[in-house]
């Protein structure tokens, strides 16, 4: 059974939604589109739990994994519409302790871009170790990149939110999840949390993992190899409070395609949303400023990063296009010409780099 609501317009969408729940496509999932800041498509379906016996409620929320990437974005290209971060400047001016093993010429949009040549840790670290702030970030701090930044991407699974956290940090004096809260969630009353309250946890649905596990293809080489395993929490490492509570701004997001979507409205209308200006429309393109192009040495495939998104303008409708999505089949577009913002969620998930219900919903929606 499907709730909530679509459009007319988006009659197709609802349909494709309904068959991957009743096809056993999907367990339980929410998906949520917004024009020009309205809502046009806000629908959820199924169950929480793999045992099917807590159904997918309006305010059900889930781990997003990768999704929240996207969220980090709009956090650091809030500031940088503020004037207090560069994405030219190099991280040391924010981070001194940065510049140690050569990394001084690393800038802050080499680490938007996934181009900073630190996707992993080098030192052995354990999922418990995700928890630690400061020990993750003086790692980062300390080792050198692992090519020279700006010459190519490497998807930066897991480092990419500690790296933007702390230069964050740094500026405001708050968490990310903190600035997100007090700048973006509170005032929109978008359900997205990094660093989830307790009293929230109730509400969160259950990851189901893959049934083959992390697809293989990401442990080919050396640093593949790190990206996926050093760390690589288990599935039942991310349902738990710990991982939940933990600020983890590259994955451990939870909410719903609802918060997603609505947060994104900030960039897709040019900066206005839910009755406020958060950003100028100049700081909201500035998100589309291509900043690296090629195969990533980590994903294995091509990809083009502009701030904090790839950019969809070879793959999608529209050229203004940002996108990204999560490990298991979450997804997040913005369409900044045609002022739209899609986001899907789900919490049956698929072991393939490539998942294509998102992108099949999208389709639908006439987004691809």
């Amino acid at each position: 059974m499907v709730d909530g609501f679509a459009g007319d317009r988006y009659a197709a969408v609802r349909a494709a939604f309904a068959e991957n729940l009743a096809g056993g496509v999907d367990v339980g999932a929410a998906l949520c589109m917004t024009v020009d800041g309205e809502t046009v498509v806000d629908l959820w379906g199924g169950f929480a739990d793999a045992a099917a016996t807590r159904p997918w409620q309006r305010d059900t929320i889930v781990n997003t994994y990768s999704t929240t990437k996207t969220v980090t974005a709009l956090v650091a290209l809030l500031l940088a519409d503020r004037g207090e971060l560069d994405f030219d400047a190099p991280v040391a001016r924010y981070w001194p302790e940065f510049a140690a093993n050569g990394k001084q010429g690393v800038t802050v949009g080499h680490v938007m871009s996934h181009s900073a040549g630190l996707p992993a840790w080098r030192e052995p670290m354990r999922t418990e170790d995700l928890y630690d702030w400061e020990k993750a970030t003086a790692l980062l701090a300390a080792q050198a990149s692992d090519w020279e930044p700006g010459t190519a991407c490497g998807y930066h699974g897991l480092t990419q939110g500690y790296l933007i956290g702390e230069v964050v940090r740094r500026i405001t004096g708050r968490s990310l999840g903190t600035v997100l809260r007090d700048e973006l969630t509170g005032p929109l009353d978008a359900d997205f949390h990094i660093g989830l309250p307790a009293s929230e946890e109730p509400r969160v649905a259950e990851l189901i993992a893959p049934p083959d596990g992390p697809p293989p293809e990401l442990a080919v080489t050396d640093l593949q190899l790190r990206v996926a395993t050093n760390p690589g929490p288990e599935v039942s490492q991310v349902n738990s409070r710990a991982w939940r509570a933990a600020e983890i701004p590259a994955a451990g997001g939870t909410g719903n395609a609802r918060a997603v979507a609505r947060l994104h409205t900030v960039l897709a209308t040019g900066g206005v949303a839910g009755g406020r200006r958060f950003m100028s429309e100049t700081g909201c393109r500035r998100a589309l400023d291509l900043q690296v192009a090629g195969r990533d040495l980590v994903l294995g495939m091509p990809l083009r990063f502009g701030m904090g998104f790839a950019l969809g303008d070879q793959l999608m409708a529209n050229p203004g296009t940002l996108y990204w999505g999560g490990y298991g089949g979450s997804l997040t577009i913005v369409d900044l010409d045609a002022r739209t913002t899609f986001c899907y969620v789900m919490n049956k998930m698929s072991g393939a780099v490539a998942d294509l219900r998102g992108l099949g919903l999208a389709m639908a929606a006439g987004m691809v």
